[in-house]
């Protein structure tokens, strides 16, 4: 008789935040329902078994706001080159050890999943040969199999990342897209849809710190994918496959319309 599900261990999410933003100025502070977007994004966090929420922020206007609301956040340079970066400075202000888990919850996904973030970071404790860890899900279009914003993950056998991409991968080379989505889905072993990159994060805390020290990789630069600095570098990336896809994050004034229509 198999015994009940361990429990997701201790873990602390941090959601970085930027305020400024090409496509959606302010965007950290942008209304949703009465609430600024980031404040929703910690709330939906807070759902989690998270131990602790903390948004990271570039910009007294994000740390007025977060206290308005009663969140937790600390202030980081503005000059960061990557949310990662900016991380790795709220780690170290945190104080946090060196095995602690790290949930990084991207600041513009006010619907994220609080049972996403948990499946996320049980994936380390569970991996001991992963340093990162991070989610995807099935694609079930050829407009997401063909898109380049849609980014792409291969695993292995055991569930770690073999490649990230823009490109559609894997690359059916007998049926081309017609064999993930054609009558029968010929060609395709049952389960094995291609999967579709979810950008949420899992560290142990020392190697987050130590992840902004690493080289970029070449490939890093040609997708613009930071993760791929990771496996750049010998480094294992467990990813958890979820059911479904999450809701919609916000990058442009359209997708803000469209949560707030979701969110009534």
């Amino acid at each position: 008789m198999s015994g009940a599900a361990a429990p997701t261990p201790a873990f602390t999410v941090l959601i970085p935040a930027r305020l400024a933003s090409t496509r959606l100025p302010d965007k950290p502070l942008a209304d949703i329902g009465g609430l600024p977007m980031v404040v929703r994004v910690a709330r939906q966090a807070a759902r989690s078994g998270a131990a602790r929420v903390v948004v990271a922020a570039d910009h007294p206007r994000i740390l007025e706001a977060c206290a308005a609301h009663g969140v937790e956040a600390v202030a980081t340079r503005s000059d960061h080159p990557s949310g990662s970066d900016r991380l790795a400075e709220a780690c170290a202000q945190l104080g946090l050890a060196g095995d602690d888990i790290v949930v990084n919850v991207q600041g513009d996904e006010p619907l994220i999943d609080p049972a996403l973030i948990d499946a996320v970071a049980a994936l380390l404790p569970a991996r001991p040969e992963a340093a990162m860890g991070t989610a995807a899900h099935a694609i079930h279009t050829l407009a997401d199999y063909a898109n380049p914003n849609v980014v792409k993950v291969v695993l292995d056998a055991r569930g770690l990342a073999h490649y990230f991409s823009r490109a559609p991968i894997p690359h059916a080379r007998d049926h081309a897209g017609a064999a993930w989505w054609g009558p029968g889905h010929a060609g395709v072993p049952a389960g094995h849809a291609p999967l579709r990159h979810i950008g949420i994060y899992s560290y142990r805390a020392a190697f987050l710190q130590a992840f902004p020290a690493l080289s970029p990789a070449p490939t890093e630069a040609v997708e613009a994918l930071e993760q791929l600095r990771a496996l750049w570098h010998g480094h294992r990336i467990a990813v958890h496959v979820a059911d479904a896809a999450p809701g919609p994050g916000v990058d442009t004034p359209e997708d803000l319309a469209r949560v707030r229509a979701l969110l009534g």
